[in-house]
């Protein structure tokens, strides 16, 4: 089969993936597609962990048609040791398919290369690298935590042009406009943990919970306290999510961040305030930049990111594969903090 028919049909399997972001984790989300003379004859993807990975929901879909001149497409190297779920190098051998396309190699060092070995030792004619670049950043969070214990940190932020956030009496907390408030909704609903600093639970009361996103489990919500001298009757503690909201108090951000990796929880979204936000740059904890900015300037005391700051502008975050999308009247800024030219 040509290389763009197997991008082609590698891109379908990436969507099927995708329905399975966050809700998944502590696994990778996967997709998988059978292919037979041309035509997609089944589809699946991994729905939740503890339920069959999305290899096996494809082969189940196809039901009883024959599948030995079918392909199976899959975006993540197949698991091929016994979890929550037996190996799916077992059921995608049983099946009887002669050819496997891969996307990505799992990082994991317990599957690592396993399964190629496996299924090219049982006759099939195997091809990874297709898509890998879009496959693996698909699971960019699990490959950071399955390797290094350590979440995958997003540190996001509504601000001004100028880099400030308003506390004004009576006004309204937000700087950004529905669609960008929309855009950060979907990222709430992608992590496993929103964490935010004690005073942004004093002066805002916020929820941290996903709205408008229906079928999304609601991620842990994180305060990092000096003093632990929290407002008992916050919404964080009296509300429906309470038993998923954890405080930590006296700890360095970076500790925190350690026992939430220990936890399984692999993606944390640090929305602020600016004083956190400083910390996990000062510390060169940021994985990931998301900040929208709207059109305005407001000057003020009230930065969006403090902390100590860069000693000069070559030892500042400089980020990668940077991303300027306009959000209806606002700017959405993502991108890769790199601090040096070795990380």
């Amino acid at each position: 089969m040509p290389a763009r028919n197997d991008e082609k049909l590698m891109r379908v399997a990436l969507a099927e993936a995708r329905r399975g972001v966050g809700q998944v984790s502590p696994n990778p989300a996967v997709g998988a597609l059978l292919e037979r003379s041309g035509r997609i004859i089944a589809t699946g993807y991994h729905r939740a962990s503890g339920l069959p990975h999305a290899e096996v929901e494809c082969l189940a879909a196809a039901g009883n048609r024959s599948l030995r001149a079918a392909t199976l497409f899959v975006t993540l190297e197949p698991c091929s040791t016994t979890g929550r779920t037996p190996p799916c190098t077992e059921a995608i051998i049983a099946s009887g398919i002669r050819r496997v396309v891969i996307g990505a190699m799992d990082v994991n060092p317990a599957h690592a290369g396993r399964a190629m070995a496996q299924l090219q030792a049982a006759g099939m004619e195997v091809k990874s690298g297709v898509l890998a670049e879009e496959c693996a950043r698909l699971n960019e969070a699990f490959n950071k935590w399955i390797v290094t214990g350590q979440p995958f940190v997003i540190a996001k932020c509504g601000m001004s042009l100028d880099g400030r956030l308003t506390r004004l009496p009576n006004e309204s907390r937000w700087l950004t406009g529905a669609l960008a408030r929309r855009s950060a909704m979907g990222l709430r609903a992608e992590v496993d943990a929103i964490l935010i600093g004690a005073e942004t639970l004093r002066q805002d009361n916020p929820r941290l919970t996903i709205r408008g996103i229906k079928g999304v489990r609601q991620p842990w919500r994180v305060v990092v306290s000096r003093s632990g001298n929290l407002p008992a009757g916050a919404h964080l503690f009296t509300d429906r999510f309470a038993d998923r909201t954890l405080v930590y108090r006296g700890k360095s951000l970076r500790s925190v961040l350690t026992d939430l990796g220990r936890k399984k929880i692999t993606s944390v979204l640090i929305e602020g305030g600016g004083e956190v936000l400083g910390q996990a740059f000062d510390a060169h904890l940021v994985d990931k930049v998301q900040f929208y900015l709207a059109p305005l300037l407001t000057a003020g005391l009230v930065v969006a990111v403090g902390g100590k700051g860069a000693a000069d502008t070559r030892s500042g975050a400089h980020l990668a594969e940077p991303q300027f999308t306009r959000i209806g009247p606002d700017l959405s800024v993502s991108g890769y903090p790199r601090w040096s030219a070795t990380e």
